[in-house]
């Protein structure tokens, strides 16, 4: 797992044309406000976070963000026990991003 500034996630997301951006807080979070093209995988949900683990393709590079990155963090932890390796983690979260947000 790397760490990365919302500046240096900017760059990757903007230049990656096999990344996934992945948002692993509550679908209440999420409604509220999401970076663009996040993919919402809720890690309070374990059932629900696993089934999607089990879908995903291990062989792209996932962007993971939470609120304050503590969530993310837990993510990519998980996610390479499960042999997801290209694994980038957004330091602070959403509340530290300095890019465009969507809300439902």
């Amino acid at each position: 797992m790397v760490d990365l500034t919302s500046d240096e996630l900017i760059e990757k997301l903007r230049d990656d044309k096999k990344g996934c951006l992945l948002d692993v807080r509550s679908e209440e979070e999420f409604e509220e406000s999401h970076i663009p093209n996040a993919k919402l995988l809720d890690i309070r949900n374990p059932q629900s976070f696993m089934d999607g683990l089990d879908k995903m393709d291990r062989s792209l590079n996932y962007y993971v963000y939470c609120h304050s990155g503590v969530r993310s963090v837990q993510a990519c932890q998980i996610m390479k026990t499960f042999g997801y390796e290209n694994l980038y983690n957004l330091l602070g979260g959403i509340s530290n991003w300095k890019g465009e947000k969507n809300s439902s």
